[in-house]
C-alpha cells in the first residue's frame, strides 16, 4: 500500500480492547505506512477531535479517516457520528463504521447520519487484514481528501 494523498492517520474508536488489538495487528500486517491511534468511546473521540479534555493543549493531528464502532459506553458511535457530521470542520473527515452489527436499522441510521461506509467486522483475521488494506488503498491512495485543520 502506498498512500500518497491526505493524512495517513487513522483514528479508531472502539471500546473492545481485543478488537483494538486485532485491528492494530491487521494495520501492521498490511504495512500501512501511516499511523493508527485509538480511543475507547465516542466521548474520547470527540475530545480528541475537538482538542478538549485530555487532549486540550496537545494539538493532536487530525485523522484522514475515522473507523467508528457503533456500540460503545459513555457516547456511542451514532451519537459521535451525529456530532462529527454537525461540525463544519469535522464533517470533512470520512467516517467508516466498523462494527459487529449487521442490523439493517444500523446500516440505514449510519448512512442517514452521514457515514461514508458501513463495514461489518470480519470474523477471520485474514479478512480483517484485507479490509484494512482496501481501506488504505481507497481512502489514502485513490481518494482526494480535504485538508482538515
Amino acid at each position: 500500500m502506498n498512500p500518497t494523498k491526505g493524512s495517513a492517520l487513522l483514528l479508531l474508536a472502539d471500546d473492545d480492547s481485543d478488537d483494538r488489538l486485532l485491528i492494530k495487528d491487521a494495520f501492521e500486517e498490511c504495512q500501512w505506512p501511516g499511523e493508527l491511534r485509538c480511543v475507547e468511546n465516542g466521548e474520547e473521540l470527540l475530545d480528541y477531535l475537538l482538542r478538549r479534555g485530555a487532549y486540550k493543549g496537545a494539538n493532536p493531528p487530525r485523522p484522514g479517516l475515522i473507523l467508528l464502532d457503533l456500540n460503545m459506553p459513555r457516547k456511542d458511535g451514532r451519537q459521535a457520528l451525529r456530532e462529527i457530521k454537525a461540525d463544519p470542520i469535522l464533517r470533512r473527515i470520512p467516517v467508516v463504521i466498523l462494527t459487529t452489527s449487521k442490523a439493517d436499522a444500523d446500516v440505514v441510521t449510519s448512512y442517514d447520519l452521514g457515514a461514508n461506509s458501513f463495514i461489518p467486522k470480519p470474523v477471520q483475521f485474514n479478512d480483517l487484514v484485507n479490509v484494512m488494506r482496501l481501506l488504505g488503498q481507497y481512502w489514502f491512495g485513490m481518494v482526494q481528501l480535504p485538508a482538515v485543520k
